[in-house]
């Protein structure tokens, strides 16, 4: 069983080891992105409270939109519950773009969106630097290439698992430890092999999750073993919540509420409904102490936790209207199918336990890039090193 598992461990690993180390120590980058990117621009992130209260939601995003082109609206505001933090104001386009500013003075702080850099290594992590797949451009060789590589990651590690496990338990101990003072090939290969098996787990764990963005089969059927039916409409579609942000239909909506209004061209780029975001605030604020709130044109998110599912939210309705606040979906009553989307998140980018396990995805990701090149040696070493001359001397 062992030499059969050694062999599949060493086919199944070496055609696509490179794209395996890309994508794990990419994602290892990927694992402190928030907090890399509030250090690097931290004057955009963070601001000096002042005695005064802060601004109305609505100035400061009338402020925001006075700045925009015709074909870009404001969406929406988020507002952290942190007096030190700035407000992010949501743009209709590009995907993800907002505009931080800072509450107490109204002024502009920067950028939300992705920095390039980060941009680019999501690129790498997902589809090897392709472009994003859209629906009609056909097959996106990159995410396939990436699914496929993973996939046999996953089957790697099993088979690697069963080639290092002993016959007998007894001096285990001396096994699972790294010698540094061995000399070279005895360090890499422990590094390999007991190093692998650290990363285990959490390797398995972020493979296994990842690769519900790679097929939609498998998607279909991790929900379904886990009991969850995955509506059809989630099938590559859009995620939950994502309610065609931009385009004709946007400023369509943003030109009906301007000719109600009969405002000047800076409220166009303004929900009608953005009048009542401070009393709708005030309002969710009052039913719980929520470590966010977002207010949109016709909605209130308010994050649940910062631990756990990350994504969680609990969503209130509003008239648009009169800005009565309507009833609320909690996130405990929402879909079985939104909830583990949220988890999945969660857990394959280790956000669920904060910092701590963050880190220990990142030291495990370090730890799966090095495989493939640590595995590359200790073939090439075998096959033509040292070890190999000495075994064809005695043949």
């Amino acid at each position: 069983m062992r030499k059969v598992s050694k062999k599949l461990h060493l086919w199944l690993s070496l055609p696509l080891g490179l794209v395996i180390s890309i994508v794990c120590l990419s994602g290892a980058v990927l694992a402190f992105e928030q907090e890399l990117t509030e250090l690097v621009y931290r004057p955009r992130y963070y601001v000096e409270p002042l005695p005064s209260p802060r601004l109305p939601l609505d100035q400061l995003a009338l402020t925001v939109s006075r700045t925009l082109p015709d074909t870009v609206t404001v969406t929406g505001i988020t507002v952290p519950s942190d007096s030190t933090r700035s407000y992010t104001v949501l743009l209709s386009a590009p995907r993800g773009a907002g505009v931080l500013v800072d509450p107490y003075r109204g002024t502009i702080l920067g950028r939300s969106d992705r920095t390039p850099f980060f941009a680019t290594v999501r690129r790498l992590h997902r589809w090897l630097l392709w472009s994003k797949p859209t629906e009609g451009d056909g097959p996106s060789w990159g995410r396939i290439i990436v699914g496929v590589s993973v996939l046999l990651f996953v089957l790697s590690l099993l088979t690697g698992l069963l080639a290092w496990w002993p016959k007998q338990l007894k001096g285990l101990g001396k096994r699972l430890k790294i010698h540094t003072d061995k000399g070279r090939p005895r360090l890499l290969h422990e590094l390999h092999t007991v190093g692998g098996l650290y990363a285990l787990v959490l390797l398995l764990v972020m493979a296994l999750t990842g690769l519900t963005w790679s097929f939609e089969w498998y998607k279909s059927g991790f929900y379904a073993v886990l009991g969850v039916e995955l509506p059809k409409e989630q099938h590559g579609g859009k995620p939950e919540g994502a309610k065609g942000a931009h385009g004709k239909g946007a400023r369509g909506r943003a030109a009906k509420g301007d000719k109600s209004q009969g405002a000047g061209p800076s409220r166009q780029a303004l929900p009608p409904s953005s009048v009542y975001w401070p009393q709708l605030y005030a309002a969710v604020r009052q039913v719980k102490p929520y470590p966010e709130i977002t207010l949109r044109k016709d909605e209130v998110s308010a994050r649940c936790s910062t631990v756990g599912n990350v994504r969680a939210a609990d969503t209130y309705s509003f008239d648009p209207e009169t800005g009565a606040l309507g009833g609320c979906k909690r996130y405990d009553e929402a879909a079985p199918a939104g909830r583990l989307r949220g988890w999945i998140y969660s857990v394959h980018t280790g956000a669920w336990g904060g910092w701590l396990t963050k880190l220990l995805y990142c030291l495990a990701a370090l730890l799966g890039g090095t495989l493939p090149l640590t595995g590359y040696y200790l073939f090439a070493r075998r096959r033509w090193g040292k070890g190999a001359k000495k075994r064809s001397a005695r043949s």
